[in-house]
């Protein structure tokens, strides 16, 4: 008689082993294959999901607070990803599991979208606009002054006050944009403007 997959156990045991609290007992509740590509896919969404919205602070590593965060975050779920296993096809089957649904989003989100389809969290973030500081956008971020202006020294400048736009990205880079300054020629024209004018003064002074 030919072996029936018993789909009703293989979806419990799934749901068992996805949201019981501890290690779970495999014995009981056997880890299938397709637990082991629901787990990857799951929490490589729940982690694109909450940087996308809630984590361009620290994809930008502005403090050490956040930059631990990041450092613990792969240890955090790194069992969570492929259950109870140590074995090389588990973890083949994770790494397999992560690479397809990472290509599946890039492809969808980053080759080519319409202007409209990007959302509100993909959009560039202006901090600092014509050298005034964004309060409005810095506060939702939870970003402060001296954090940015660690971050502006990063870049050659020595304070805020040489920076005319600041602009958070979505992967969490910042780009400085220094003030005009006058360039070497026109540094010069406008002294010998002034010493033209500094002259007619001392002409009109003799006469």
């Amino acid at each position: 008689m030919p072996h029936v997959l018993d789909w009703s156990g293989l979806w419990h045991n799934l749901w068992y082993n996805l949201w019981h609290l501890g290690a779970p007992d495999t014995t009981a509740h056997p880890v299938s294959l397709l637990e082991k590509l629901v787990r990857p896919a799951a929490v490589y969404l729940l982690l694109v999901f909450a940087l996308r919205h809630a984590g361009k602070r620290m994809l930008a590593q502005l403090n050490p607070f956040d930059f631990v965060v990041l450092l613990t975050l792969s240890n955090t779920v790194q069992n969570a990803i492929i259950g109870n296993d140590t074995s090389l096809l588990g973890g083949a089957v994770g790494a397999l599991a992560l690479l397809g649904v990472n290509a599946l989003l890039v492809r969808y989100y980053y080759r080519g979208p319409e202007m409209e389809r990007i959302a509100g969290v993909d959009r560039d973030t202006c901090l600092i606009a014509h050298g005034e500081l964004r309060d409005d956008d810095m506060r939702r971020l939870h970003i402060n002054a001296g954090e940015l202006t660690a971050k502006a020294h990063e870049r050659g400048f020595d304070s805020l006050g040489e920076v005319d736009s600041a602009v958070l990205y979505p992967n969490g880079t910042i780009y400085f944009r220094g003030r005009e300054t006058m360039s070497e020629s026109a540094r010069h024209e406008e002294i010998l403007r002034r010493l033209d004018a500094l002259a007619g003064q001392v002409a009109a002074l003799r006469r």
